[in-house]
């Protein structure tokens, strides 16, 4: 297997959570799928940081209306 192939994944999301993400590439210029991925690499980066969680917080579940 080629591992610089990228993987497809089936991904359900709420239309609130789509629009907002789809509101949010479209001022950064990015495909949806684009915005996904550049928000999923940063916080893998963020949750890298220091070899640890980069706050004592992160895993808490937070409040938003895109449901």
């Amino acid at each position: 297997m080629n591992d610089n192939l990228k993987k497809q994944i089936p991904l359900r999301l709420s239309p609130k959570l789509y629009a907002a993400i789809a509101a949010w590439a479209e001022d950064d210029f990015r495909s949806v799928n684009g915005q996904i991925e550049y928000l999923l690499t940063e916080c893998v980066k963020q949750r890298k940081k220091n070899g640890a969680y980069v706050g004592s917080e992160i895993d808490k579940p937070i409040e938003l209306d895109i449901e």
